[in-house]
């Protein structure tokens, strides 16, 4: 066994998951679930809580997968969910102290009472993978874990999760050509910003895989498969493709360096586009100030933002475009503002 391989710990909150996905119109498939798992790591302990009498239809499925099924009867006066939760949170938080050498846990539930158990976990430093049905699944719990999946994109069917659309709606995207359905300016605009902070923070080169356990870490249910890519790596080939990013051989094979591209790359453009409108501005009303300049930008290329090329606000793109010679960029005490002006070429 590899050091470097996670071992996996399943709880199941059975009654959660099999609920959501009836209610979203098909069957629980516990396979989808373990293969995704599978490509994770070692899954060690797989454990499913539940009132098995109501879920008899289930059971198969769940001994095909090697699932053991933990009864939760349904007792006088006890809530048998409660009961359900309170099992699979003991057990889980008992099993990080008898077995250091799992890694992860897998809570598998949307609901958000599991919150706690999640941050506890995490406060053991084992890294936490949580599993949800879309429309059972409490906002509070992803957020909370390293990672969320959800059950429709394993399944790959259904609508894209919350978090997916809300970006998308904030952006006004559209579906992505190549199959997606997130906005593939948004996605590039997250990769630059997470690039250049680990850049700013990190001694050596930053690998990709490096990229990806951030943007996790800022959004546990982030998917490439949600902008059209099979793979991260197709997807930083693409965003290399269009100049976004610039990759190189790294450390392992298969994970390379990622850089901003040398030559300028897209922001060239940018930049270009800049340097126009000053110059247009300047011949019809002289040297245009720094504030109002972006929505001169904007009204020749909708859904410009200095964002997308890894640059935090408009002063500091309007800086970068002045050190590298595309316009000049001078305080004016009078007007309390920066004013830009072309540079002659």
């Amino acid at each position: 066994m590899a050091d470097d391989e996670e071992r996996i710990a399943l709880f199941v909150d059975f009654e959660n998951l099999a609920i959501g996905a009836r209610d979203r119109g098909g069957d629980l498939d516990m396979s989808v679930v373990m293969d995704a798992l599978s490509e994770r790591g070692r899954v060690v302990v797989r454990r499913a809580y539940a009132d098995w009498t109501l879920f008899s239809s289930h059971r198969q499925g769940v001994v095909a997968q090697r699932i053991e099924m933990i009864e939760i009867t349904q007792r006088q006066g006890m809530n048998k969910k409660n009961a359900a939760d309170i099992k699979m949170a003991v057990d889980a938080i008992e099993l990080a102290f008898q077995r250091e050498f799992i890694t992860t846990f897998v809570v598998a539930s949307g609901d958000s009472d599991f919150t706690p158990l999640v941050s506890k976990l995490r406060e053991l430093n084992r890294r936490v993978i949580g599993i949800g049905v879309e429309g059972s699944t409490s906002e509070l719990l992803p957020g909370a874990c390293d990672e969320f999946l959800f059950y429709e994109r394993l399944v790959g069917t259904g609508e894209p999760p919350k978090a997916t659309r809300t970006r998308a709606r904030r952006s006004g995207a559209a579906p992505a050509a190549n199959g997606g359905t997130g906005d593939l300016a948004e996605v590039s605009r997250l990769v630059t910003q997470t690039l250049r902070g680990l850049k700013r923070s990190t001694d050596g080169p930053v690998i990709s895989s490096m990229i990806k356990r951030a943007i996790l870490r800022k959004d546990p249910t982030f998917s490439e498969g949600d902008y059209g890519f099979r793979t991260w790596g197709e997807l930083l080939r693409h965003l290399e493709s269009k100049q976004v990013v610039e990759l190189h051989p790294g450390s392992a094979e298969g994970d390379p360096a990622a850089d901003f591209p040398t030559s300028g790359g897209g922001e060239e453009k940018a930049f270009g586009l800049l340097r126009d409108v000053v110059g247009d501005l300047e011949k019809r009303s002289g040297s245009p100030p720094l504030s109002g300049l972006k929505n001169e930008l904007r009204k020749r290329q909708g859904g410009f933002s200095e964002k997308n090329y890894g640059y935090s606000g408009f002063l500091q793109f309007a800086k970068a475009a002045s050190a590298k010679g595309h316009v000049d960029l001078e305080w004016n005490d009078d007007g309390e503002d920066y004013y830009l002006s072309t540079v002659a070429r």
